[in-house]
């Protein structure tokens, strides 16, 4: 009995641990995701041929058509090894393992959380002279309030449309990932403006992933002081190595002459704005 309580349940260790994995997080909505054992990621675009104007009779000249293929290597890596004693490990018993592979999980979907989040000084900038339009791509910071933040909400969506991705927000949705502060602005002005509004926000308060001004609202703890993220959703890529992701390694052999189990989770990741698509993804900067 006593050598059973030292196993360590590789399986049931992997189970939870993806079903750590799999629980609902931002990265997975806002970004397009691609599980990839390929070690560059590709986006290879066209370059929109020239219209020209055309008299009757005469002759026309052909547009060479120009491929542009921008990459990226998928080489950032983050690693989490843990070391049980085996003692320890006979005395913590079933659900304390459990719990370790549960958090661990967690841990990796953080870090890719803060990846994305973190990613801000790839996207196009967003201030105060796009807040109030008289400049584009401004890096000036501006204070968020009860008072202007559907002005803020409508901004985003205004350069999102100027920069002709209408259709492209239409189809996959545009999202804000604000802090927990700007985040209870929105649910002040929810609660101060509609029967409707008011009621959802008096009744559910506010909800990751909440829809309101036809834009999906989060907030976050990882953002990086004076920076939001906003834009069309499922732009911004994110390339993870699907054969590290998810998958654990157990050392169960005294590993570094350590008399004990090693346990140990990685994910190899890369995030990037393409070129074509920078243009409808915002780094908001806030004070």
């Amino acid at each position: 009995m006593g050598v059973s309580n030292t196993i360590v349940y590789k399986e049931d260790w992997a189970v939870t641990l993806q079903e750590a994995l799999d629980e609902p997080v931002k990265w997975k909505e806002i970004c397009r995701v691609d599980y990839t054992d390929s070690k560059v990621l590709h986006n290879p675009y066209l370059t929109d041929a020239t219209i020209a104007s055309h008299s009757r009779g005469t002759a026309y000249t052909f547009n060479t058509i120009t491929q542009t293929d921008e990459s990226v290597t998928i080489d950032t890596s983050y690693i989490m090894a843990q070391f049980i004693d085996r003692a320890d490990l006979a005395q913590s018993g079933y659900a304390v393992q459990m719990e370790i592979a549960k958090r661990q999980g967690v841990m990796i979907n953080e870090q890719l959380e803060s990846a994305v989040l973190g990613s801000y000084g790839s996207l196009t900038d967003f201030g105060a002279g796009d807040l109030a339009g008289t400049s584009s791509a401004d890096s000036t910071g501006f204070t968020v309030s009860v008072t202007n933040i559907d002005d803020i909400i409508r901004a985003i969506k205004r350069v999102i449309n100027t920069a002709s991705g209408q259709s492209l927000a239409e189809r996959n949705g545009i999202f804000i990932v604000w802090r927990p502060a700007d985040f209870e602005m929105l649910e002040a002005y929810m609660m101060a403006n509609g029967f409707a509004t008011a009621d959802v926000a008096l009744k559910n308060g506010g909800q990751q992933g909440m829809t309101y001004m036809g834009v999906t609202h989060y907030s976050s703890n990882l953002l990086t002081a004076h920076h939001v993220i906003a834009g069309v959703k499922k732009v911004l890529h994110l390339g993870i190595c699907k054969s590290t992701y998810g998958q654990i390694m157990v050392n169960e052999k005294d590993p570094d002459n350590y008399s004990g189990v090693g346990i140990v989770s990685r994910v190899d990741y890369k995030v990037k704005a393409w070129a074509n698509t920078k243009p409808v993804l915002f780094d908001v900067n806030v004070l």
